[in-house]
């Protein structure tokens, strides 16, 4: 016990050495205190509640404000519609939400449908990755000197579609290795990073993906542009997927009013990583957000199903609430203690809780494909 107790006051001893040395700030921490940099002052929901506890391994989470965050797809997988819906989320929590455009593709009548105040939302253009950094690093310096307490969420729409001071300035001919907006944007991760770490700021980049050249067989087909700097430095990287279209009736014709996707948590320093969770999403009102949770209740079998119809068991009551999938909407608005019971018991199946016990290797399977494999 006295060892144990010179060793802490060894620490403590160092700590305060450190932090003298220091002129700006504390540069050692403890991490049981509150004040540490390494923890997650609050979280943001991205419209998708099961996407939420995948990301953040906790109930009511999100993404994790004070870090970077990146979202990769092909084209039309939703990147910019769950990007709006933070967006709509930071203002719900009283929050500053800012959109820097560099593809000058907004719907201002969508966005207010998914819930966003546009008269509260501000909204930057930028042509250039210098421009979207020197426009974020401005913001930081004001949030510092204004409201450190306040929540700021800064969604980049799109990386891929920024280009470079140098780029722009020249004609459309080929210039060999195109590595500018790579070192750029290396360099801008660098200091940006410990920076918002002291902030309540989420910082939210879209990319595109493209197709990996000379990829291994089973490997990761798909890589990002603009370098690996941005997935290095995110603390979370989500690969979204359209996986189907939604058809229904209208006037007697068939008409798509909405899609699939899937979306993977490729990298996660929150939680556990290569979780995904499945969604839909409705051009006209974003994503169904108690769709998924009837998809969780089936596979951790929550509910029982007999053709169309679902049954589910109050374990407080003992009460049978027995309906179709088109009735379960309803069931959650109408009813909060059944939500939050069910959302409980998701959450229960969903958390990993992290243990230190010894497991059975031979039970294990080896998967080496697929994303965050390295090739």
């Amino acid at each position: 016990m006295a060892k144990k107790k010179d060793e802490q006051d060894l620490a403590s001893i160092l700590a305060d050495s450190l932090n003298k040395n220091s002129k700006e700030h504390k540069v050692a921490f403890f991490l049981d205190d509150e004040g540490a940099p390494t923890n997650v002052d609050g979280w943001v929901s991205t419209g998708c509640a099961m996407l939420d506890v995948a990301i953040s391994n906790r109930p009511y989470g999100g993404l994790p404000v004070g870090r970077i965050v990146e979202l990769t797809g092909l084209e039309q997988s939703g990147k910019s519609l769950v990007s709006a819906h933070l967006l709509a989320e930071t203002q719900k929590l009283g929050g500053v939400a800012v959109l820097i455009d560099t593809e000058t593709a907004v719907s201002r009548e969508f966005l207010e449908a998914i819930g966003v105040d546009v008269s509260k939302l501000l909204y930057v253009s930028a042509d250039s990755v210098e421009e979207i950094f020197d426009m974020t690093e401005t913001i930081i310096e004001k949030v510092r000197e204004t409201s450190k307490d306040r929540l700021v969420t800064i969604v980049t729409d799109s990386v891929a579609a920024a280009s470079t001071k140098t780029e722009l300035a020249a004609d459309y001919g080929k210039d060999g290795y195109a590595t500018d907006k790579a070192i750029i944007i290396s360099k801008a991760m660098r200091k940006i990073t410990n920076m918002i770490g002291r902030q309540k700021i989420l910082l939210v980049y879209t990319n595109q993906l493209r197709q990996k050249m000379n990829a291994m067989p089973f490997g990761d087909p798909w890589t990002t542009s603009g370098g690996k700097a941005l997935a290095f430095h995110a603390s979370v990287r989500l690969r979204l997927k359209g996986t189907g279209q939604i058809k229904m009736k209208v006037n007697g014709n068939d008409k798509i009013v909405g899609m699939k996707v899937r979306a993977q948590v490729v990298k996660n320093r929150m939680g556990p990583p290569l979780r995904s969770t499945d969604f839909e999403i409705f051009f006209d009102r974003g994503i169904d957000n108690y769709g998924s949770w009837l998809k969780v209740m089936k596979d951790d079998k929550l509910v029982t199903q007999a053709g169309a119809w679902y049954k589910y068991v109050d374990i407080e009551t003992g009460e049978e609430h027995k309906f179709q999938s088109k009735d379960f909407i309803p069931l959650m608005e109408e009813t909060d203690e059944l939500r939050e019971q069910i959302y409980k018991r998701i959450c229960e199946s969903q958390i990993l809780q992290y243990k230190s016990d010894t497991l059975d290797i031979d039970s294990m399977e080896i998967d080496t494909s697929g994303p965050g494999m390295d090739d």
